[in-house]
């Protein structure tokens, strides 16, 4: 299978690269769906989940979209905001 993902870092790459296809379609509704999705992952997930998402998911979306010029502020939920938050305040930006 060459879709077969490996590992839970890769599920959070792939997941990023549905989250923005749908930022590029102009499916936002879906696009909001993936971050609260993201986001109960996050929550509740474990420890290494929780790094997965900030670390892969969190970090890819929020680059895409800023590359982009698109406000991250109105489509990431609360808590995945303040994640970004927390890492463009860790990389000095």
């Amino acid at each position: 299978m060459k879709n077969q993902v490996t590992s839970i870092y890769k599920q959070a790459e792939r997941f990023a690269e549905i989250t923005k296809k749908s930022i590029i379609s102009g499916n936002i509704v879906r696009a909001k769906k993936c971050l609260a999705l993201a986001e109960r992952l996050f929550i509740t997930g474990s420890i290494e989940t929780k790094n997965a998402i900030s670390n892969v998911y969190v970090f890819s979306v929020s680059s895409f979209m800023e590359m982009r010029h698109c406000n991250i502020s109105h489509l990431f939920p609360q808590t995945l905001k303040a994640e970004y938050i927390k890492q463009i305040n860790t990389s000095g930006v």
